[in-house]
Order: C-alpha cells, then sequence, then structure tokens
C-alpha cells in the first residue's frame, strides 16, 4: 500500500521546520501516557499497608488508569476536531495535575480509583491521541520516522520517572510525592503549547464549509424542482422528520467517523489489534515478580526493566527509520504483523530462562520486539485510513482496546494464582499474541490483493469505451429533462459535472 497522497488532507504537509518541535512535544505527552501508570506501581507497598487492602484491590489503580486512557479515545477525538490538538493536550495536563494533587488528599482506596483512575486517566487520554494526530497533520513522507521518535519518549520517561518515583517517596513520603508528581504532569501543558495549528488548517475548513453549502444548495435546487413537477403539494412532515434524523447523524460523524467500520482495512487492523492487547502488558506487569519467583534479587529483577526499556529507546527510533526506507513502506503492514508474531515469539520461550542470564537476553530481545510495535502502532493504522479520517479511527480503536487492557493483567493473574507458576501467563500472553500477529498478516495480504484488483477494475473501467459512451448518453437525457422541466434543474447538472470531475482528479483545489 503506497502513502497517503497529500490531497487527503487538502495540503502539502511541511515534512520538518515546525514539525519536529511538535515531535519533541509528542514525545513528552505520549511518554507521560504510557509511563506513568507503570511507573506509580512503586507506590503499591506502602499504598497497601495504608489502606489495609489486597494486591488486587491496588492493582486496580493502574487497570482503571490505564482503560481511562483508552476508554476516552472517542472523547478525545471529538475533542480534537472540535477545538484542536493544542487546547486538547493543555486541559488534559491540568486534568493530570488536578487529579494527582487530589490523591494526595485521599481517605480511602475509592478516593484514588477516582483521582488517580478516573481524572488522572482521562487526562493522559487528552495527552495520547491529540499528541498522535498532530504529528500526521505536520509529516508525510517522514511520518514513520516522526512517530518513531515521538514513540520513544515512553522508555526515556520510564528510565527517568521509575528512579525519580523512589526517590521521592524516600524523601517525601507517598502523599509528599503524589503533589510533586502533579506538578510534573503540568509539564504536559507546555509540551501542548508546541503544538501549533498548522498555517493551512483554514484551507480545509473553508472546503468544508464550501461543501456544505453546495449540499445546501443541491438540496434547494432538487426540492423546488420536484414541487414544480409534481400536480399536488404533498405534506412534508414526515420528511421533516427524516430529515431531522439524517442531520443528527451528519453532526456526529462530523466528529466520529464511524463510517470507518465499512473501511476493510480498518476492520482487519482493529480485530487484530483487539486480540493482540490480550497478551501485550501483562508480560511487563509480572516481569518483575517472575525473577524473584525464581530467586533473584529485587535490585536484578527491576534492573531487568532498566534493560528492557534502554533497547526499547533504541528499538522505536531506529525501526521507524527503517519503516520509512521505499522497501518497507509500501508493505509496512507486513512489517507490523511479523513485529507481533515476534513479540508473542519472545514470550513463548521466556519460560526457557532458568536463570538471570537467560531473563537478561528474554529482556533484550523483549524489549527490541516491543519497541518495533509501539513504534507502528499508530503509523499502520494511519497507512490504512490516512491523516484525514486518522482522528476519528484512533478514537473508534483505542475504546475497543480498552477492554482487552483492562482484561489482559488480570487474566494473567488468573493464571498465576491457579497453577502456582508464571510460565502459563507467558505462554498465554506468547499464544495470543502470535495469532494476532498470524491473522494480521493473512488478512492484509488479502487486503493488498483486493486493492490491487480493486485498481486494476478501475482503470479497465476508464478506459472501457463503453463506460464513456454510456456517460455521453445520460448526459444527452440530462440536457432532455432539463428542456422538458424547464432551466431548474440546470444548477444541479452543473454541479454533478463538477463532482464527476472533482473524483477524476480535474477539478482546482
Amino acid at each position: 500500500m503506497s502513502p497517503p497522497v497529500p490531497s487527503d488532507l487538502g495540503y502539502v504537509p511541511p515534512d520538518g521546520g515546525w514539525g519536529w518541535a511538535v515531535v519533541f512535544g509528542a514525545s513528552v505527552s505520549v511518554g507521560f501516557a504510557y509511563t506513568f501508570p507503570k511507573a506509580f506501581t512503586i507506590y503499591f507497598k506502602e499504598l497497601q499497608a495504608v489502606y489495609s487492602i489486597s494486591y488486587s484491590q491496588i492493582a486496580w489503580i493502574t487497570s482503571i488508569m490505564c482503560a481511562t486512557t483508552y476508554g476516552g479515545g472517542p472523547i478525545s477525538s471529538v475533542l480534537v476536531n472540535r477545538y484542536g490538538s493544542r487546547p486538547v493536550v493543555i486541559f488534559g495536563g491540568l486534568l493530570c495535575g488536578i487529579g494527582m494533587v487530589s490523591a494526595a488528599f485521599c481517605t480511602s482506596i475509592l478516593q484514588l480509583y477516582i483521582c488517580v483512575g478516573f481524572i488522572t486517566g482521562f487526562g493522559l487520554a487528552l495527552n495520547l491521541q491529540p499528541s498522535v494526530i498532530i504529528i500526521g497533520k505536520y509529516f508525510l513522507k517522514r511520518r514513520p520516522i516522526a512517530n518513531g521518535l515521538a514513540m520513544a519518549g515512553s522508555p526515556v520517561m520510564l528510565c527517568t520517572l521509575a528512579p525519580l518515583n523512589q526517590f521521592l517517596f524516600d524523601n517525601f513520603g507517598w502523599r509528599g510525592s503524589f503533589l510533586i508528581l502533579g506538578a510534573i504532569l503540568l509539564n504536559c501543558c507546555v509540551a501542548g503549547a508546541l503544538f501549533r495549528p498548522i498555517r493551512a488548517a483554514p484551507a480545509t475548513v473553508k472546503t468544508q464549509v464550501t461543501e456544505e453549502g453546495k449540499d445546501a444548495l443541491k438540496e434547494e435546487v432538487t426540492e423546488e424542482a420536484m414541487e414544480m413537477s409534481s400536480p399536488t403539494n404533498v405534506p412534508m412532515e414526515n420528511k421533516t422528520e427524516e430529515e431531522g434524523g439524517k442531520d443528527c447523524c451528519e453532526k456526529i460523524n462530523q466528529y466520529l467517523d464511524f463510517s470507518l467500520f465499512k473501511h476493510r482495512g480498518f476492520l482487519i487492523y482493529l480485530i487484530g489489534n483487539v486480540l493482540m492487547f490480550l497478551g501485550f502488558f501483562a508480560p511487563i506487569v509480572f516481569l518483575a515478580p517472575y525473577a524473584k519467583h525464581i530467586g533473584i534479587d529485587e535490585y536484578s529483577a527491576a534492573f531487568l526493566l532498566s534493560i528492557l526499556a534502554i533497547v526499547d529507546m533504541i528499538a522505536r527510533p531506529t525501526t521507524g527509520i527503517i519503516a520509512n526506507s521505499k522497501w518497507v513502506r509500501p508493505r509496512i503492514q507486513y512489517f507490523f504483523s511479523f513485529s507481533i508474531a515476534f513479540n508473542g515469539t519472545c514470550h513463548l520461550l521466556c519460560p526457557l530462562a532458568s536463570g538471570y542470564t537467560g531473563l537478561v537476553v528474554y529482556s533484550i530481545f523483549f524489549g527490541l520486539a516491543f519497541g518495533m510495535v509501539c513504534a507502528m502502532l499508530f503509523e499502520t493504522l494511519m497507512d490504512l485510513v490516512g491523516a484525514a479520517r486518522f482522528t476519528s479511527a484512533v478514537g473508534l480503536v483505542t475504546i475497543a482496546e480498552c477492554c482487552t487492557i483492562l482484561l489482559g493483567p488480570p487474566i494473567g493473574g488468573t493464571l498465576i494464582d491457579t497453577f502456582g507458576d508464571y510460565k502459563y501467563m507467558f505462554i498465554k500472553c506468547g499464544a495470543v499474541m502470535v495469532l494476532a500477529g498470524t491473522f494480521l498478516f493473512i488478512m492484509n495480504y488479502y487486503n493488498y490483493r483486493m486493492l490491487a484488483k480493486e485498481e486494476k477494475e478501475r482503470k479497465a473501467k476508464e478506459e472501457d469505451p463503453k463506460s464513456v459512451r454510456t456517460e455521453n448518453e445520460g448526459r444527452n437525457n440530462w440536457n432532455k429533462e432539463t428542456a422538458q422541466y424547464g432551466p431548474e434543474l440546470e444548477p444541479l447538472r452543473e454541479e454533478q459535472e463538477g463532482l464527476k470531475k472533482e473524483v477524476n482528479g480535474t477539478n482546482e483545489v
């Protein structure tokens, strides 16, 4: 599949300049969104002792936070379509700060669920989607590289926040740490301030207004022509109700494009990703506990996550460079499918690592595979639906993924509790991810074949003289109808010819 054409947005993205500042801001926002739930686990042991609760109860804080971050995707997409990325990210940063400052004064676990899980989680949702969306508006040719650099913010933040949280906890306690973290999260507002709206964006709004004017004019002309050609005036009450329903659906589709569920490539991506996330996060959550389970000390077990983060940090921009090459980008969906299957294979082989050296090797390959998947997670979606529809697509995808993200770690924990061994959790995650990668590979092959077939049929239809003759006959019939019913239908004929020119690419923008 070739990269999206510039006309998808109505302008040519600059592919640089201020766009690199946008990438830096996106790396900060994405880093907080992905890393904060993981780094927050440093406070679990203390919170368990303070509130006298079980590990499963305390674990729901991060589960709720992650589910809210992904489940808030459609709301974030609607807000971006309405107000743009900059104000949404700034508002999200304010929510994150308010949530963590409020959490410092909580007196029950339920209050923590609300302040940390829902408020902070929703603030992170308003940081994640707009940061990914704005990159597609600034980059086209270098978009895979830009996405890879933005996603690299996650492992950088993981290496920074994990020791910082430990330092804050040792010196200020958990309540003081929450206050400081609330202030740190306000840096999302600074990152959002870098998301300057691109200058060519108003042209898109102008085109949209023009299109709405054309549709309104077309409806008026058709309605007047029908009234003049009809012998009697038919009551319009039912028609008005139907039009009101259509207007409501059009308003919803203006901010969230549900027609994507008719898009073959989007559905393939959605099904594969929902399946993949059942086994995507659980191995990270249980890697350190697994190391302790087989007799490795706490500091060495924690160092495994640092190894994973360092390799992940290198893998993401490297994957972006490879994905942007002329050999990989036309078939980037295959590369993404391979990355998911490779990730699953690492988990299947993890139980064979009986010592610390084996776990270090596993962490290196896991970090590589994890970075490859994350670097292309949104780039492949944008490749399928185009930058213009990406805002709606990412919102619909994230709300579908939030269910499996919420259930993945608890299912893994249930397997550990049931069998008393971590290997079944790794085997489950590996099998699910290999299945998801295989599904995406096969279905993307089918999608590429169908796209090639449809393109071939379209070209054949354009070159077929019969279709040209049919078009000329239709024009002659239209002229006869115009002569019969008078000049009232003439504007509609001109509108139809203009729409045909736009479809064929001959109408100047």
